[in-house]
């Protein structure tokens, strides 16, 4: 495994990153969940990202368990905030004072720790002042609650603006957390340069484009049983926009590209997001303890430029590469 700064911060993370969303507490059975986690402890992963809404909070409780007994000190223990958790009352979401507070409380006993070492907002909120958003975040810092602070899904613009006001405040905000593959590549022209200028990572989500980039859906047929995009309790609604004839198509194409380079269509799709200096990891999940050894394999995989180059003519035109999707696809108001 090799290991990334965060940021313009001192703490390492594991490039290839746990995430259990969309798996523990839903998908899979919790003793499958803890196998899995089991798993990327010994690939040497030693980052795990959650969030309090996974599973309206199970997967929290599950990920806690999981992690019950390891050293504390040799893990980097991730959560969010901003989605609706609990039954769903006017402040059970968001990122007003109230909601944080006590939502890190929350996280913090279902993962049986008394810190995380990042805590994220999990989407930016436009119905509270940044500066009561950010404000409490410093006090969950100061309290030790969490040591750094990060977003996902922010524009460009918000990182600024939040980046400013948590220096003023004196703590760190050092990473975003995207939505970011071969075929998904909005944050490229503004997101990442502007990162880069602040000293901000990207923690980047769905690097296989929801399993789409593995290679195992196919122009004309019918998803594979037990696949994601067959599951219709979310998963198949996530994966949607990948999943017409002609993406399918040149994704196909893509496999001689990955034999050449030794790599399996997944280790593909997670070595080139890691080929970006600004992101710092890549998130992976999984369903079974084995697709944990597969997706590590990528970790130090570095792809030569005509490698690169042909992924890029292979695609073609169904890379999505507009800067406004960050905001068209966030949520304008909260969901309760």
């Amino acid at each position: 495994m090799d290991f990334r700064y965060l940021g313009n911060s001192g703490l390492k993370i594991s490039e290839i990153t746990y995430g259990n969303w969309l798996t523990h507490g839903s998908q899979v059975e919790n003793d499958v969940a803890t196998q899995c986690v089991r798993a990327a402890l010994d690939e040497g992963i030693s980052t795990f990202d959650t969030a309090d809404v996974y599973a309206n909070t199970v997967a929290e409780s599950v990920l806690g368990e999981a992690l019950k007994g390891e050293r504390r000190a040799d893990l980097e223990i991730f959560t969010k905030v901003y989605f609706p958790t609990g039954p769903g009352a006017k402040n059970d979401t968001g990122l007003s004072r109230k909601h944080i507070m006590e939502s890190i409380d929350g996280s913090l006993e279902r993962l049986q720790t008394d810190y995380v070492d990042l805590y994220q907002a999990h989407r930016y909120d436009t119905e509270t002042p940044l500066e009561e958003t950010m404000q409490a975040f410093a006090d969950v810092v100061r309290s030790g609650k969490a040591l750094y602070i990060g977003v996902s899904e922010w524009t460009a613009e918000q990182i600024r603006d939040g980046v400013t006001l948590a220096t003023e405040l004196g703590f760190q905000l050092i990473s975003n957390q995207p939505q970011y593959s071969m075929l998904w590549r909005v944050i490229e022209d503004e997101v990442v340069p502007t990162s880069s200028e602040l000293g901000v990572s990207q923690i980047v989500w769905s690097p296989m484009a929801q399993g789409v980039l593995s290679g195992k859906y196919a122009p004309g047929q019918a998803p594979p049983e037990g696949s994601r995009a067959a599951d219709e309790k979310g998963g198949a609604d996530m994966i949607k926009r990948f999943m017409n004839d002609q993406v399918l198509a040149r994704v196909q194409d893509l496999k001689p590209v990955a034999e050449e380079a030794g790599l399996s269509m997944a280790q593909l799709a997670v070595a080139w997001v890691l080929q970006n200096d600004n992101v710092a990891a890549a998130l992976v999940g999984a369903s079974r303890p084995e697709q944990v050894a597969e997706n590590v394999k990528a970790a130090g995989v570095r792809l030569e430029s005509d490698v690169v180059s042909r992924i890029d003519e292979v695609l073609g035109d169904v890379v999505e590469k507009d800067a406004g999707k960050t905001a068209e696809t966030a949520p304008k108001q909260r969901m309760a």
